[in-house]
């Protein structure tokens, strides 16, 4: 059966991705879909832990391919300001990847889109995404990571790497830039759109100061996380990094609305 969040201890990528998508009951549920899109963290070109190691990928795609006849495509839009996506993805080894497992790389910076509304939301009431995000299973692949300004960037911060530069870069800065103006509300606003059908962290490591490096967790979290569940999933998150998911904004506006932090009552 489905399940909102389960951890799973790491020993290795190889090991405990697949178990961590059988403890959140994953199987039957990616065996239904026609095409799976993995949305990685690849912010820039720094190598793990500030991006996702291609070993994570692998070992989902293998899990994937397990379970699932689904077409499989690794989807993302870096936000570097100097690189664009297809050659992050060469230099982190995703060019790789692809070739040997025949997967389709899409730079969801340059990607068609389509205009979605909603007038409840204050800051984006209305949002441009890319469509092939509206046409797959999306599967948030997160990192463990502390944030300057969004406090942790998990399942549902990954997910700014989905909206494009043609419409969210200001000031010459980031090509996601204009989300760090609210950025909490802009968080919660772009999950309202398009929040990930399953959220995965690699906690196996994680950065407990800083997005793009500085200092590791001390010790290693060594989690994998996964649910259906982004709210749950990324609550789990904060505590591994020590923070209360209350104080956390995006995570506290999207408690009841995108999801559930916690269980409650029973």
């Amino acid at each position: 059966m489905p399940r909102p969040c389960h951890l799973e201890k790491f020993t290795s990528y190889e090991r405990s991705v697949p178990r961590a998508l059988k403890g959140a009951g994953a199987a039957k549920v990616l065996a239904g879909q026609r095409r799976i899109l993995i949305k990685p963290n690849l912010v820039n070109a720094s190598p793990p832990p500030v991006t996702l190691p291609v070993e994570a990928v692998e070992a989902l795609v293998g899990a994937i391919r397990g379970c699932s006849d689904a077409e499989i495509v690794v989807a993302e839009g870096a936000g570097d300001l100097h690189l664009e996506t297809p050659a992050i993805f060469r230099i982190l080894g995703y060019d790789r990847l692809a070739a040997a497992y025949g997967l389709e790389l899409v730079d969801l910076n340059e990607a068609p889109l389509k205009e979605l509304k909603d007038p409840s939301c204050t800051v984006y009431p209305s949002m441009f995404l890319p469509e092939i995000l509206l046409e797959s299973y999306v599967i948030s692949f997160a990192v463990l990571k502390a944030h300057s300004l969004a406090d942790v960037t998990l399942s549902m911060k990954n997910m700014i790497g989905c909206a494009p530069p043609s419409h969210y870069q200001q000031g010459g800065h980031w090509k996601k830039s204009a989300f760090h103006s609210r950025i909490h509300e802009s968080i919660f606003e772009l999950n309202r759109y398009r929040k990930p059908d399953l959220a995965i962290i690699d906690a196996s490591v994680g950065l407990a100061e800083h997005h793009l490096g500085v200092a590791p967790c001390d010790p290693p979290a060594r989690k994998i996380v996964a649910g259906f569940d982004p709210v749950a999933v990324d609550a789990a998150g904060a505590r591994l990094l020590g923070s209360d998911w209350r104080q956390v904004g995006h995570i506290r506006l999207a408690d009841g609305v995108l999801g559930e932090a916690e269980v409650r009552g029973g």
